[in-house]
């Protein structure tokens, strides 16, 4: 049986698994191994998803499938190096499942459980950014009304990947 749930300061170290594993599972394969372990080490260690859960400007969620966390969604205010970001702009800072789950449409009830916190007083401007490589994900987020209006270079260890970044823009209640 499939839940999603929002995580709380207690679900850190469950989260730097998680997040841990699908990063390598997706991305793994492109970086030297030194360069791949120290990004993991700083971006997914336990004590910083367990301030980013603490944050009341943030959120996530993980998906559970008969209670192992099998995917997870991160969302909070947009920090993308695009000029138009404005202040009140939200992000969508992660959706990953681990290679099992893919494809069996919970990917997008993740989504649409961060979209629905990220517009939960209104509509805003969502952004989001995405390898240049990762045309499946770019295919998903446009079903969503994601377009590209942007890219910036993001750093792991010596590698620097071209990430696009996409922009939906606020509109009426969905």
């Amino acid at each position: 049986m499939y839940t999603i749930r929002r995580a709380t300061v207690d679900d850190a170290p469950t989260l730097s698994v998680l997040a841990t594993r699908t990063f390598v599972e997706t991305f793994g394969h492109l970086y030297p191994a030194q360069d791949l372990q120290d990004f993991l080490d700083e971006a997914y260690a336990v004590d910083r998803q367990r301030t980013i859960l603490a944050h009341p400007d943030y959120a996530v969620w993980l998906l559970e499938r008969d209670g192992v966390a099998v995917g997870h969604a991160a969302a909070g205010p947009c920090g993308l190096p695009h000029p138009d970001v404005q202040p009140g702009d939200r992000e969508l800072k992660r959706l990953y499942l681990i290679k099992d789950e893919q494809s069996c449409g919970w990917g997008s009830r993740l989504l649409e459980t961060a979209l629905d916190w990220l517009e939960r007083d209104g509509p805003h401007t969502l952004w989001l950014g995405v390898w240049s490589e990762n045309f499946g994900a770019q295919r998903f987020y446009a079903r969503y009304g994601f377009n590209k209006v942007g890219s910036y270079e993001f750093p792991v260890g010596s590698v620097r990947d071209l990430e696009f970044i996409l922009r939906r823009p606020a509109g009426p209640a969905r």
